[in-house]
């Protein structure tokens, strides 16, 4: 049975589902989600920062030794392409089919976009407030459906649909529950509070060969679902979490403070030119359109009874 066969059935069988099924089936179903094929690179249907290597993986290797990090975490890890350069330290990448959390640890948990690809549910704003936006089929194609009136914080007006990270509340709390102290980075793109108006009818969007693509409904398990991060929102749920927001910023800045004590002279710049292309691409391309949250956890003090 095919994705679309399989939301098909389920749609038949329990009406509208909410989009966060949907979205979940389309990209991480065992037999056909997307993320269950190989789509990175030139042929596939998009790049990372993580096929600039090494750079990318150097970069974040000299993180961890200025932090003194000796264990990595990588949910979202893909094919683990930092595996190389994160040889020696205490690394484990985890994806679909591979991979466990550790029950408790210290170390770094790297959320490179990992957050942009976990389901989200949708609220659209109507006449009588706000109501969920479900996934209902007609003449068989997957069309948007009303749902249930929904309670939404204040929303700014002018906005009509937005995204509700219910799998990046998941995943923050799934990470909380299993490192004991250490750091959280997430390297992603998304908007604060603030920037949300830039999005008034969302932010999700799917990419097929390089090319987007604006509805997300067409061809479950073909195409990529993505979702801009709430970085206003992440940030609440990681302090509910127990983690301390260290530093906010680009992409480009985060790792040219990361290179700048020596001027990457660890990079070995001058010798690889195609080394010195990778690190430009980081700064300023995806450096400027990504963003750079670390967080840190600190390890609770036991309380002792007083003698």
């Amino acid at each position: 049975m095919s994705v679309a066969e399989l939301l098909r059935a389920e749609i038949a069988l329990h009406g509208p589902i909410p989009f966060s099924r949907f979205m979940e089936v389309a990209l991480y179903d065992p037999a056909g989600g997307y993320y269950r094929q190989d789509r990175f690179g030139r042929g596939g249907d998009f790049y990372t920062a993580e096929q600039l290597q090494p750079v990318f993986g150097l970069l974040l290797r000299r993180f961890c030794e200025q932090q003194g990090i000796g264990r990595v975490v990588q949910p979202g890890a893909g094919r683990a392409a930092l595996a190389e350069t994160f040889a020696g330290l205490d690394y484990t990448p985890l994806d679909i089919g591979y991979g466990a959390w550790p029950e408790a640890f210290a170390g770094l948990v790297l959320a490179h976009e990992f957050f942009d690809a976990l389901p989200v549910d949708l609220a659209e704003r109507s006449e009588d407030g706000w109501r969920e936006r479900r996934v209902g089929e007609s003449d068989g194609r997957f069309v948007w459906t009303p749902g249930a009136a929904v309670t939404m914080d204040a929303i700014d007006e002018g906005i009509e649909v937005v995204e509700v990270p219910v799998g990046m509340q998941r995943e923050l709390r799934r990470m909380a529950a299993r490192i004991e102290s250490g750091h959280l980075l997430v390297l992603d793109y998304g908007y604060s509070r603030r920037e949300q108006i830039r999005f008034p009818q969302g932010s999700l969007m799917s990419y097929r060969k390089h090319r987007a693509i604006d509805d997300v409904l067409a061809d479950p398990g073909q195409q990529d679902i993505t979702a801009h991060v709430p970085f206003s929102t992440l940030e609440a749920v990681a302090g509910e979490c127990g983690f301390e927001l260290v530093r906010s910023e680009s992409m480009g800045s985060f790792l040219l403070r990361i290179g700048e004590a020596d001027h990457f002279a660890f990079l070995n710049l001058e010798a690889d030119a195609n080394r010195r292309l990778q690190l430009k691409s980081l700064l300023f391309d995806l450096g400027e359109s990504f963003r750079a949250l670390w967080f840190e956890k600190r390890e609770r003090p036991v309380n002792r009874a007083p003698k």
